[in-house]
């Protein structure tokens, strides 16, 4: 049987005609593979999605120098999507969907315990009841619109980066990182507002298009701001994990947390 080593001072013994899902000359393994930061940037996407969805969309903005308002959340929802692009690039699509999924039941729960704690009856004494229902008072169809929105815009992110990184070759990361978060957050916005908006009263049916292109603009302006500090996480991974997964036989499917 043939040796295949890399360029580290490991060596695997392959068969004939076996297919890897690294770059050339990365390393070769077949066993499951540990690393040293995966779950840190796993806590790092929950922590930033929940937050952005929890404490961001309490306070609308407006600038002075934007003719139009947002959400803060707006500015801090986007890093999430930096977070999923960084996971797919280093670890690949399937672990990344598992991250994913952590991330939707992150945000299950904090809907649950949001609408519980709102609910519950304030003491005689305390008087912020009124305050903390605008801050975390929503409703189920805008919460519900929500979840399935960053669903389906987080596989779509995560999908189109995978697809990317095999048709250019591993090259132009930046293409890949703008690429699909335009997919991603376009699917985000399309889903999000009509679902949670439309007929509802709380927003105009004809200034819902306006405001889903704000939004959408302003999450991928972030993502372009963000491109170098993504550089830069995205080659200190590679090099400390020694991993550049390539997803040539992956399984795309959202419905799996098989690695």
């Amino acid at each position: 049987m043939p040796w295949a080593c890399s360029w580290k001072t490991t060596c695997a013994i392959t068969s004939p005609g076996w297919k890897n899902n690294y770059a050339p000359g990365a390393e070769l393994k077949t066993e499951r593979r540990s690393y040293r930061y995966y779950e840190f940037v796993m806590a790092a996407f929950v922590t930033v999605l929940i937050c952005s969805n929890l404490i961001g969309p309490a306070k609308i903005v407006q600038p002075d120098w934007l003719p139009f308002a947002f959400g803060a959340g707006v500015l801090f929802f986007p890093i999430s999507y930096i977070f999923g692009d960084i996971l797919t690039e280093v670890y690949g699509y399937a672990r990344a969907r598992r991250v994913i999924w952590a991330g939707f039941v992150g945000l299950l729960f904090a809907a649950v315990m949001a609408a519980v704690v709102v609910a519950l009856p304030p003491a005689p004494f305390w008087e912020n009841q009124k305050a903390y229902e605008i801050a975390f008072g929503t409703t189920w169809r805008i919460a519900l619109a929500s979840m399935f929105a960053y669903f389906c815009g987080e596989f779509v992110n995560s999908f189109v980066l995978a697809k990317m990184k095999i048709l250019t070759a591993g090259k132009w990361l930046w293409t890949r990182t703008i690429g699909s978060t335009i997919a991603g957050e376009a699917v985000d916005s399309a889903l999000f507002y009509p679902l949670a908006f439309y007929n509802s009263g709380l927003i105009p049916n004809e200034a819902l298009p306006a405001i889903m292109a704000a939004q959408f603009g302003l999450k991928v302006a972030v993502e372009v701001v963000f491109t170098p500090i993504t550089y830069k996480i995205v080659a200190f991974l590679k090099r400390v994990e020694n991993e550049d997964y390539y997803d040539r036989d992956t399984n795309f499917t959202p419905f799996t947390l098989k690695t």
